[in-house]
């Protein structure tokens, strides 16, 4: 029997919501992916082009640090990967928490919420970061 994790990351809750509804569901642990400086109003304005999150996802290449890591990753077969959708794709905090572990072999689904957008390239995204990982595609939660 397989383990499975879901794992998110929830600006203002509405993932985290999802996340919890889903890990009931499958009989799954939870783990909140969380960032050492959190996110405040301020940093989620993204009609300000200086905030935290406009000027991270400006930059692929950026990465945001993790607060902490899953105890024991090794030990699950399959991983629901929550997130909202920032920019057309998924915040950069999720790239940063892929690239903490070796994913090869697992399955990982992700799921998105958003207000409006769309999934976008998320997949296409977020793939280089856990290479050897089996990707299912990404489900939209509205």
């Amino acid at each position: 029997m397989s383990k499975k994790l879901v794992a998110y990351f929830s600006a203002s809750g509405v993932t985290k919501k999802a996340a919890e509804k889903l890990a009931k569901e499958q009989g799954a642990d939870l783990f909140e992916i969380r960032p050492v400086q959190p996110y405040i109003d301020a940093d989620l304005n993204w009609n300000n082009s200086q905030s935290r999150s406009s000027v991270e996802m400006k930059d692929s290449s950026s990465r945001v640090e993790i607060a902490a890591r899953v105890p024991d990753m090794a030990g699950y077969d399959e991983i629901f990967l929550g997130f909202p959708i920032w920019w057309g794709v998924a915040p950069h905090i999720i790239n940063s928490f892929l690239e903490d572990y070796d994913l090869t072999g697992k399955t990982i689904t992700p799921f998105a919420t958003s207000g409006g957008s769309g999934y976008g390239r998320s997949n296409e995204e977020l793939k280089p970061s856990a290479p050897g990982a089996v990707w299912n595609p990404g489900k939209m939660i509205r």
